[in-house]
């Protein structure tokens, strides 16, 4: 035996070891050369102790005789003599030797007599089995699985670690207990400062050139603490042994080498974000560290962002309040971005203009539409502003707004993607532009590079998608936002939005489900997500569904001020509120919209959609008189486009067929036109509803089996012989035709190739056609007719 050794209970050895180590024991194995390289804690002693249970074998100590089976522990700390005459050794036939070593130091002599050996045994982590058979055997019994997987998360398997850790673990032990921490401290008081530097440095995730600061020879002082055993064999600190050098080493010397770190990596400049974690992750809170997690937050997403500042900020580093509210807001934290930003604003900072915009952003996304635009105009953000004004009803203070956006300034790519995008709305409140819609989406796509950095009070593509879905447009809505969503327009705090506009395309079908309504949400999403609760339960006639989120409705509609954005989840409530018989409450909700359309001149690309859910909602209160009037100005802006036509053609048969005057064929055509448009659910149940109400039995069976069909995705028959395409859409089908590529036809309109490609896709969808081949041929038909 090994003085200073005893031979553990049972040694844990893996079977390739094993067999070794039976071969020498046994004699089969003959002459040995062999070495035994490995940091300290590796099993290099244990396996001494095995070895010397053979016949002939003898620990070796200087000044013995070199006969039998020599063991040598710990040869790196050996004299040069010693080594000398091992080497010599080594040529005698009749001497075998079995070297131990750390890998460093590495005395030449040493390095000499490693050369006259014949191979290396490869002491290997523990894996799972032999961390339980460990626990085990100190144990007296199994541990739980989940006590095994502790254990070896904090040792990394490394053998001498999960020996150590042991005798301080039970059945119940949750967490590693202070008193194997505290079994460390011999350790850690006996290394070497620059081991201990190096040992801090790897711990917090840094390494490489940057340990220069620190040691003067960094690549050997790694290799030493490797040597130590306090370093994984991925070349990290495992976490028992980071959480001793977190509480072992005194805080003051622990503090200096994290800001020689922070120095010189402020030093060099650069991407500060991961240096920044890992100095947050050791707790580090210098002056320098507070400067690395200032620089960091102007490089790291909003979320992570919030989380540098905050730790500048607790270090006592002056932090930009504006830029950590922009971060706030972006990353959803709505509340106290605009207590921070109002902090600002209440002073003679010169950063107010900057706060005034963050504070309107974050109103908008309240619902406060009015009070977003007067900031933005004092933020000089005249096309954010034009937006608001435009959703308050204010068209002339809008285009005034929109006029003196930019003046003498240069054009930024967020400033022309927004006084596109509101531009584009305005041309819609205006008249029926057909190209108002083409306008917004250029903007978004204009917008999609500055990613998810930029804190916007409404997205382009958000503000899109909502002209599409009121004009019928979805597959165009559904595009701008899965790319708004994929490039992350807007940070966290809109994705939300976009997700839940996305969801609304959906429940047009009748394909949505209610999404979830959290608490966390901002008035704005908080509206539209409720709206599509009440939309899909009304749908699925769920009428306990329906009275269970009316109160939410209701509080959401009065929380929301109503605006030009909002008027999808308006309609659904109107139909709703007549469902439930609870339309007075709803009333003065209904009035302001009502108003503000006509402050805006009844824009028929946003009001056709209120009338018609309106007529719906006349229907259900058997108010036929007030339902007619709904009917009268869907038929007045017939003429404005296709999805206009196809609305007004529609509520002419629900008046018709209510009345019990069934015309099949003309119901049947209307029911195809919805469901064209994306409004699956509304055709569906014009061909039901006409169904149970003729008297001709042929006529009934055919519109119940077409109201079944349109509750799916259309055919190409039904699209052919019910889709309309707009001018610019035929003026796009011509060109196609002819071969020219989305790149020339945008070229020869005006138009950005992927606005060509949004027309492609919303024709490719109104037609059914179910490949690109399909649509060229249905095109070419139209085009040459």
């Amino acid at each position: 035996m090994i003085p200073g050794h005893p031979l553990p209970a049972e040694l844990i050895l893996d079977d390739p070891t094993q067999r070794l180590c039976a071969a020498i024991t046994s004699g089969a194995l003959s002459p040995v050369r062999l070495a035994v390289i490995a940091p300290g804690g590796w099993g290099k002693s244990a396996l001494l102790d095995l070895l010397a249970t053979a016949p002939d074998a003898r620990a070796h100590r200087p000044g013995r005789e070199l006969t039998g089976l020599l063991l040598v522990d710990d040869a790196h700390l050996a004299g040069e003599a010693d080594l000398r005459a091992l080497t010599e050794a080594a040529a005698d036939p009749g001497v075998g030797l079995v070297v131990a070593a750390r890998p460093r130091p590495r005395p030449a002599a040493l390095t000499a007599l490693l050369s006259r050996l014949r191979g290396q045994v490869v002491l290997r982590p523990f894996d799972r089995d032999r961390t339980a058979r460990c626990l085990a055997a100190t144990a007296g019994r199994g541990l739980p699985d989940a006590v095994i997987s502790l254990a070896l998360r904090h040792t990394a398997g490394i053998p001498g670690l999960v020996h150590r850790l042991a005798p301080h673990l039970g059945a119940d032990t949750e967490a590693i207990p202070a008193s194997a921490i505290e079994d460390f401290r011999f350790d850690v008081d006996r290394l070497d400062p620059d081991v201990t530097a190096v040992l801090i440095a790897l711990e917090a995730g840094v390494g490489g050139d940057l340990l220069g600061c620190l040691v003067a020879e960094p690549a050997e002082t790694v290799e030493r603490a490797r040597a130590s055993g306090m370093v994984g064999p991925d070349g990290s600190v495992p976490p028992l042994v980071a959480t001793a050098l977190r509480d072992l080493v005194p805080a003051d010397q622990r503090a200096a080498v994290l800001s020689a770190l922070a120095d010189e990596r402020l030093r060099r400049g650069g991407a500060m974000v991961e240096f920044a974690d890992a100095l947050l992750r050791a707790g580090s809170s210098g002056g320098s560290a507070a400067a690395v997690y200032a620089a960091a937050a102007e490089q790291a997403d909003p979320a992570h962002a919030v989380r540098l500042h905050e730790a500048a900020a607790d270090a006592g580093h002056p932090v930009d309040e504006v830029r950590r509210a922009e971060a706030e807001a972006l990353s959803g934290a709505l509340d106290s971005a605009l207590r921070r930003a109002d902090a600002v604003l209440a002073t003679d900072c010169p950063r107010r203009g900057a706060a005034a915009a963050v504070a309107a952003a974050v109103l908008a996304h309240r619902g406060q539409l009015a009070r977003s635009a007067e900031l933005h105009d004092y933020a000089g953000s005249g096309a954010f502003a034009a937006i608001g004004l435009l959703g308050v009803g204010r068209l002339a203070d809008a285009e005034k707004a929109l006029r003196h956006s930019g003046s003498g300034e240069p054009t930024t790519l967020m400033a022309g993607a927004i006084s596109s995008a509101a531009a584009g709305i305005l041309s819609s409140v205006k008249g029926a532009d057909p190209a108002a819609l083409s306008t917004v989406v250029r903007a978004a796509e204009m917008l999609e590079p500055l990613g998810p950095q930029s804190l916007l009070p409404d997205s382009p593509a958000a503000l899109g998608a909502l002209l599409a879905l009121h004009t019928g447009a979805a597959p165009i809505a559904e595009s701008l936002l899965d790319r708004a969503a994929a490039a992350g327009i807007g940070g966290a705090v809109l994705t939300t939005r976009h997700r839940l506009l996305r969801s609304w395309s959906a429940m047009l079908r009748g394909e949505g489900t209610a999404p979830g309504i959290g608490a966390d949400l901002s008035q704005r999403d908080w509206l539209f997500a409720v709206a599509l609760a009440v939309g899909a339960a009304r749908r699925d006639s769920d009428l306990a569904a329906l009275r269970e989120i009316w109160e939410q409705a209701q509080e959401a509609v009065v929380r929301h001020p109503v605006d030009l954005y909002a008027l999808l989840p308006l309609g659904e409530f109107a139909v709703a509120a007549a469902r439930l018989g609870d339309r007075e409450r709803f009333a003065p909700h209904l009035s302001q919209a009502w108003a503000l359309l006509s402050d805006l001149g009844d824009p028929p690309a946003w009001s056709a959609m209120l009338h018609w859910n309106c007529l719906h909602a006349e229907i259900i209160a058997e108010q036929p008189t007030a339902a007619q009037s709904h009917a009268d100005a869907l038929s007045a802006a017939a003429a404005t486009s296709p999805f206009h036509a196809t609305l007004a053609e529609a509520a002419h048969c629900w008046r018709r067929v209510l009345e019990g005057a069934v015309d099949a064929d003309r119901v049947e055509a209307a029911a195809r036109g919805l469901h064209a448009a994306g409004l699956w659910w509304d055709g569906a149940r014009l061909a039901g509803q006409a169904a149970i109400r003729t008297s001709d039995r042929k006529a009934m069976v055919a519109l119940l089996d077409r109201a079944r069909v349109l509750q799916s995705a259309p055919t190409p028959d039904e699209t052919r012989a019910g889709a309309r395409l707009s001018d610019r859409e035929l003026q796009v089908a011509a060109l196609v035709v002819e071969g020219l590529t989305y790149k020339q036809i945008g070229d020869r309109l005006f138009i950005s190739a992927k606005t060509v490609e949004h027309h492609m896709a919303r024709m490719r969808s109104r037609l059914g056609a179910t490949s690109r081949a399909d649509l060229l041929a249905q095109l070419r038909t139209m085009v040459t007719r």
